[in-house]
């Protein structure tokens, strides 16, 4: 049987002859060799590598398909899919994220895109009675409780992504964006940084299990160090990370090739090594713990806001920590719920893929749980995950939470061309990168102006949505106002899919709803 490899050597003992004997009758032709030889030289290299079958099998022919594999994403992107299709975030969003965040009109003609009959298709009861749309947005104040230095949070806000996953200009960008629109910017787990500080934004300083700027250098807890930087008056709360959405109980790795001489400094590691967070915390380890940590912190920082963000998973563990609050009479002041569709940390396929709860039944549960136990009214909710407009903003407060925060979004609005090259230092439009040949050229004018349009635009419109469904806050949203076909036939509302739960229900075992009674069977306040 006749194969590529017959056809290489036939066109190489062709291409041999005749670049001879074109050279014994002109000279000159001697310049073939140029084409001929290193065409010749791949072909026999592909031909007794070891690594590809397919090019032994093709030499030469076999390059084709990696050529056409390196710009497969493009090509889909650009070319096949359609504007509902794309993944994780399809054209339309971000084409409207786009268009918002330059400022340019952002409506749509002649209808919905989206298949209404689609089963998961949901929309928003409207009212004939719609109120007003106020002028400015009520803000969100976290700590009123517990803090001698409460903090009023807008609505939507920038999630945590670390310098080191983000370049310095993205978040210079970003942090500048915060200050111009009033909103606060979460450092991510990466530290605290100049770049945080150097423009004025308001900050959420996230602690991660690799207390990153805080840490001894064995990796402990460093409470001097912790105290002294969250006085700064631009860190405004404290988020304590358990896990995230993108790879819960996973940890973190900041790949070597991001781990520059200043980041190493920043997070008080070693250059050129890639840099580890422990899927767990070292500075406590039971329900109890955590809680006495949120306390401690507090106390360090001069009475600022302190919470912690989690992807939930087994429901038992987080009663636990309800459980653990009732029994100390200590509680966080805010609660950040992070869905598994979050995805801007890169992370193991199968922990991105299928591990971690959504971000709406987690919501429901972070949100009910809370209610059931009567801890709901002293500790704010907010959540993050997949959210770029303001329909997305209101169904999720309708489940309880009270503020947003998007990561993908801010991103887009920064320029992200959604490559999907952020953990192989290669970002075409220098957002998630540490190469200075590729962020430099990321304008920090121009991109803080964009994020900042972008955030006003989605408030902008939140207010409208609100006050078209005869609220006077988007808070005062209900579960019953969100719609959800679940059938071609059938819709319910939220209310209906996710049930409420009575508030104290959950305070003896005799009114634990049945669908709660084992978790809470196995929960246990003072072990995990």
């Amino acid at each position: 049987m006749r194969t590529t490899r017959n056809l290489f050597m036939g066109t190489s003992a062709v291409l041999t002859a005749g670049t001879i004997a074109a050279t014994t009758v002109w000279p000159s032709a001697a310049y073939l060799w140029l084409l001929v030889g290193p065409f010749i030289l791949l072909g026999v290299y592909d031909m007794w590598q070891k690594k590809h079958t397919l090019l032994r099998l093709y030499p030469i022919l076999g390059h084709i398909r990696f050529v056409f594999e390196s710009i497969r994403p493009e090509i889909q992107q650009y070319f096949v899919e359609n504007d509902t299709d794309g993944k994780p975030a399809c054209r339309e969003f971000r084409s409207l994220i786009y268009q918002r965040a330059k400022g340019v009109i952002d409506t749509r003609p002649f209808g919905t895109i989206f298949d209404t009959n689609r089963v998961g298709y949901e929309w928003i009861k409207h009212s004939l009675k719609p109120q007003s749309v106020p002028e400015e947005q009520k803000r969100e104040l976290v700590g009123e409780k517990n803090c001698a230095k409460p903090y009023a949070a807008s609505h939507l806000n920038i999630s945590a992504m670390s310098f080191g996953a983000l370049s310095k200009h993205a978040i210079i960008a970003l942090n500048r964006a915060a200050k111009m629109g009033d909103f606060y910017h979460n450092t991510g787990e990466g530290g605290l940084t100049d770049y945080h500080l150097q423009e004025g934004g308001d900050l959420v300083w996230q602690i991660g299990t690799g207390y990153f700027s805080c840490r001894t250098r064995d990796g402990d807890f460093d409470r001097e160090m912790f105290a002294e930087k969250s006085k700064i008056d631009q860190v405004k709360m404290i988020e304590i990370k358990l896990s995230q959405g993108a790879k819960p109980a996973h940890g973190g790795v900041l790949p070597a090739d991001k781990v520059t001489a200043e980041i190493a400094k920043i997070r008080i590691v070693h250059e050129g090594q890639d840099v580890i967070s422990p899927p767990t915390h070292s500075a406590f380890t039971t329900p109890v713990g955590l809680l006495q940590f949120v306390t401690q912190l507090r106390e360090l920082s001069g009475g600022k806001p302190v919470g912690f963000k989690l992807c939930i998973g087994e429901p038992s563990e987080f009663i636990a920590i309800c459980k653990a609050m009732i029994a100390t009479g200590l509680t966080p002041d805010f609660i950040t719920v992070d869905g598994a569709e979050g995805g801007t940390g890169a992370a193991p396929v199968e922990f991105t893929n299928s591990v971690g709860t959504p971000l709406r039944e987690a919501l429901h549960l972070v949100n009910t749980t809370l209610v059931g136990f009567g801890l709901r009214d002293d500790i704010k909710i907010i959540a993050s995950g997949k959210s770029f407009s303001a329909a997305h903003l209101l169904g999720i407060l309708a489940l309880g939470a009270d503020m947003v925060n998007s990561a993908r979004g801010m991103m887009f609005a920064l320029g992200c061309v959604q490559s999907r090259s952020c953990h192989n230092n290669t970002c075409p439009t220098g957002v998630a990168t540490q190469d200075p040949d590729r962020y430099k050229h990321l304008d920090i004018d121009d991109k803080s102006q964009r994020v900042a349009r972008y955030h006003a635009s989605v408030i902008h419109n939140l207010m409208h949505l609100s006050a078209a469904t005869g609220l006077r806050r988007p808070n005062d949203i209900s579960p019953s106002q969100i719609m959800r076909r679940v059938s071609e036939t059938e819709a319910r509302s939220y209310q209906d899919i996710f049930p409420p739960l009575e508030k104290g229900c959950l305070l003896n075992e005799e009114t634990v709803p049945d669908h709660l009674r084992q978790a809470w069977q196995a929960a246990n306040a003072y072990e995990w």
